[in-house]
């Protein structure tokens, strides 16, 4: 599939060239690059050459591609402890209407990112058919 670029995309715009960054890495599907805004030193982004706001409307070749390049930036890093970011909404926290994946190294445990996991107890019957209802939707 051919790329798909938006004209008024801030990452598109970096895709194209006409926004400056610290190219890390590209392939005929991902562009990664250093985040100006980092959480941590390394903190990089991912972003496919497709756009597309949601990770769901986004064609596989890309979705497949950006794993392998946040992979090797997590290597290349050296980084023992990091986050691999992806928001969808924002309501999730996404800030840019463009899939995009963070690599955010976690040095200690003041750097990088923080993160809550505020849980809540589930009823095993409840999850059960929930089960049952999204597994005849896949």
């Amino acid at each position: 599939m051919v790329s798909k670029l938006a004209a008024d995309c801030l990452f598109c715009k970096i895709i194209k060239g006409e926004i400056p960054s610290v190219k890390l890495a590209e392939t005929a599907h991902s562009f990664a690059f250093l985040d100006i805004g980092p959480l941590s030193k390394g903190h990089a982004l991912v972003i496919p050459k497709y756009h597309a706001q949601k990770m769901h409307e986004l064609p596989d070749e890309f979705l497949a591609d950006t794993m392998p390049v946040a992979k090797k930036i997590a290597t290349a890093l050296g980084a023992e402890n990091y986050n691999i970011l992806q928001n969808n909404g924002r309501l999730a926290h996404q800030e840019v209407m463009h899939v995009h994946f963070h690599v955010i190294p976690k040095p200690n445990a003041e750097e990088g990112l923080g993160v809550g996991w505020p849980t809540k107890p589930a009823n095993m019957d409840d999850l059960k058919a929930l089960g049952e209802q999204l597994k005849e939707k896949l």
